[in-house]
């Protein structure tokens, strides 16, 4: 009887070690099998600028984890419940240094800087921690893709784009790790949970 007690408190102490045990989310995407290597889906190099007419690129996020959106600043539909998500993510990892956001507008002859600038004054929130960012228009389309988000000009959508509400979770290699849909606050939730992980891997 008291061997059988020691190997329940055993498996049930193995059990809560594994519990404990911080999972390690995901690389999403496509995997290549070339030769020896394994490659991973990763965000190709970009460069844009942001509300404060600097130069962003890939060079310019490697150093962080950062949160992903495509938006425009005019949408009458779904961006501005995203936005309410990003904002929530903003406040939460405001303070830490290793969390950026990005906004990639899909409408940069309306989105200039100058209106991202106000944008963001709007919500209150620095470029030093939250890019708005504009630049050629096929070039962020294109770039949507890689981020598998829906993105597209579409006369009949509202406001002339289709797009959907994805937030993107990427690593310092740009390889993404987790998504939510933005316009759902139970799936942000646990995209939440999942940059913890991240930045405890």
């Amino acid at each position: 009887m008291k061997i059988y007690n020691i190997l329940v408190i055993c498996f049930f102490a193995i059990g809560l070690g594994c519990q404990s045990k911080p999972k390690k989310l995901p690389i999403i995407g496509q995997v290549k099998i070339v030769g020896q290597d394994t490659i991973y889906h990763k965000i190709p190099p970009f460069s844009f600028v942001n509300q404060d007419s600097m130069t962003v690129d890939n060079s310019t996020l490697s150093p962080h984890i950062y949160l992903a959106d495509f938006f425009f600043t005019s949408c009458p539909s779904i961006c501005p419940k995203v936005t309410k998500q990003m904002l929530r993510l903003h406040d939460k990892y405001k303070d830490n240094d290793r969390v950026r956001l990005v906004s990639f507008t899909m409408d940069p002859k309306r989105d200039d800087v100058n209106k991202l600038k106000l944008y963001s004054k709007n919500l209150e929130v620095s470029s030093s921690k939250w890019h708005f960012l504009t630049g050629n228009k096929d070039e962020l389309l294109d770039l949507a893709d890689d981020y598998f988000v829906v993105a597209y000009e579409d006369d009949e959508a509202p406001g002339g784009f289709d797009h959907s509400g994805k937030i993107l979770l990427v690593d310092e290699k740009g390889h993404i790790r987790s998504f939510a849909e933005g316009t759902e606050p139970e799936s942000v939730d646990e995209l939440l949970k999942d940059v913890d992980i991240l930045l405890n891997e």
